[in-house]
């Protein structure tokens, strides 16, 4: 035998190679049967979804009736606006201890805040403390000014904010954001872009109240000028802060400060150097996608948004970029502070500066957050 013979031989038998032969039917259109399954499953998905929607769009009623706004092309986040970090500096103080910390004060070294859940409180030598909340009844400490039930100019308030008070204590300014939406529905009158808010004016020797300026959309933030010859307003919806002037040879005209913010102005408080701060919770981007300014002209989606999700839902999708912006004192640009993601600082309603510091309030987060000027 030869040896290529014998090596023929002692080959190992190859394995059997297994084939299945039988094919899945198919359909005389020539698609297979597990095909036209999923096709049919896929339709009767959709369409089981898709009716319920339209009928919910088309049967249920939208808690707004927006009409359309139009704004100009938010100002370009370059130079004083250029993005940065730092209000990630800041330290996060009382945490988990307050609930939405929306306004600061100081007298002295106690300070004050509102909180969002309806109480003042006093903080002091680090001991928090309730002296008021609203709607439990009264309180040794505070006394009623002005109440909600009596109509001002043929009006009730029905979401009264912000204010400030002139040095001699003689008049207090403060803005009611709506007669129709209350504090608890801040986001539908953002959508709704209602304008029936005010700027008014309390006497508290005369104990009268006059309305200073009307058809506001958000009026919020409201601050008076060092020399307190006028009143800055922020209205909210428009994003821009106007001013009233309230003594002197203008008195009692009005004009704007500053308009196109790169956000939602929130409050108004003086700065060190002789301007503002301004907290905004949320921002314009550009470059990027300002999601208020691309529904402002689309009244038929908000109005689409809130049939189907609740303010709560809606505001899982709101951006956590926080923005605190200097003004100078002829509202011009000076210093913009950034935590674009919101690791530190989230949803900003104020920046109050105290003491060589700048203390953040919010209107969501359980904290207050306090940043030194000197490390900016």
């Amino acid at each position: 035998m030869s040896e290529a013979a014998g090596l023929r031989q002692r080959r190992p038998p190859r394995p059997p190679v297994v084939t299945d032969d039988s094919q899945t039917p198919e359909a005389p259109d020539g698609s297979s049967f597990s095909g036209r399954v999923f096709r049919v499953t896929f339709l009767m998905l959709a369409v089981s979804f898709t009716v319920p929607l339209l009928g919910a769009m088309m049967l249920l009623d939208s808690p707004i009736d927006p009409q359309p706004l139009s704004f100009k092309e938010p100002p370009l986040l370059h130079g004083v606006l250029q993005p940065n970090t730092k209000l990630r500096q800041a330290e996060r103080l009382f945490e988990n201890q307050l609930i939405g910390p929306e306004s600061i004060t100081n007298i002295g070294d106690v300070m004050f805040t509102g909180t969002a859940d309806g109480r003042i409180i006093k903080i002091e030598n680090g001991e928090i403390e309730t002296i008021a909340r609203f709607g439990s009844g009264p309180c040794s400490e505070v006394k009623l000014l002005l109440s909600s039930d009596i109509p001002i100019e043929g009006r009730k308030m029905s979401f009264v904010n912000d204010l400030t008070i002139t040095r001699d204590g003689k008049k207090i300014y403060f803005t009611d954001s709506s007669s129709k939406w209350q504090r608890r529905d801040f986001l539908l009158l953002i959508m709704e872009a209602t304008d029936d808010g005010r700027l008014l004016e309390y006497d508290t020797e005369t104990k009268e109240v006059k309305v200073l300026l009307d058809h506001l959309r958000f009026p919020n933030g409201v601050q008076l000028s060092p020399e307190e010859d006028f009143v800055l307003v922020a209205e909210t919806t428009m994003a821009r802060i106007r001013r009233v002037y309230v003594s002197g040879l203008t008195k009692g005209g009005v004009d704007l400060f500053v308009e196109n913010l790169p956000g939602f102005p929130d409050n108004i408080r003086p700065s060190s150097s002789g301007g503002y701060w301004v907290g905004m919770s949320t921002i314009r981007a550009n470059p990027g996608f300002s999601m208020l300014d691309f529904l402002s002209e689309r009244p038929y989606i908000k109005r689409m948004i809130f049939k189907l999700f609740s303010q709560e839902t809606v505001m899982k999708f709101v951006p956590r970029y926080s923005l605190a912006l200097e003004l100078s004192s002829s509202g011009a640009f000076k210093r913009s502070l950034h935590d674009p993601d919101g690791q530190v600082a989230t949803y900003i309603s104020e920046a109050h500066e105290h003491d060589g510091h700048l203390y953040l309030g919010s209107f969501r987060s359980p904290f207050i957050c306090r940043l030194s000027l000197q490390s900016l």
